[in-house]
């Protein structure tokens, strides 16, 4: 069973977590804006995305792949600076349709942002998000950043590519 790592990062932290998934899996790993890389021809998927914005950035590559990614297992996790939760649940069903969402499992990785890294407008936009955020940590974190990216993180996703490959063995 081959499988492979398919990822759209903006600032780094969903590109690390989707190497580290590659280190510990043997998987391969490639950014969906590389022309050369195929769904099609892997068995199983991971699929990583940044969340920016309350959407995933992967969404219009899925939206195009997604009659080669309806007929594969599929695991994808998500990287924000929100945790697990509701809200995340919302903005994942608002970036990928229903059908493709029903056949794959979602794991939450926290990400990290640093506001000397975004350009003056984003810098703005999370200044104003702050000040009406009624979450007092969250808001501190818009203004000043964060960082939760730990390579322990990936374990849920591991397990799941283990089970992955003990169901197919088991064929």
């Amino acid at each position: 069973m081959n499988g492979a790592i398919f990822f759209s990062s903006k600032y780094g932290s969903t590109e690390q977590y989707a190497h580290w998934i590659g280190q510990a899996t043997g998987l391969p790993v490639f950014d969906v804006n590389d022309a050369t890389a195929d769904p099609k021809e892997y068995d199983f998927l991971i699929l990583g995305s940044a969340v920016i914005f309350y959407r995933l950035i992967i969404r219009k590559w899925a939206k195009s792949n997604l009659t080669d990614l309806l007929d594969r297992s599929k695991i994808l996790f998500t990287v924000s600076g929100a945790g697990a939760g509701p809200k995340l649940d919302s903005w994942v069903a608002a970036s990928l349709p229903k059908i493709l969402l029903s056949k794959m499992d979602h794991v939450a990785l926290r990400g990290s942002m640093d506001p000397k890294k975004l350009n003056w407008g984003l810098r703005q936009i999370m200044r104003i998000g702050a000040l009406i955020n009624p979450d007092p940590q969250a808001s501190k974190e818009e203004r000043g950043g964060f960082d939760y990216v730990d390579k322990s993180s990936i374990e849920p996703i591991l397990k799941r590519v283990e089970r992955l490959r003990a169901n197919h063995a088991m064929l």
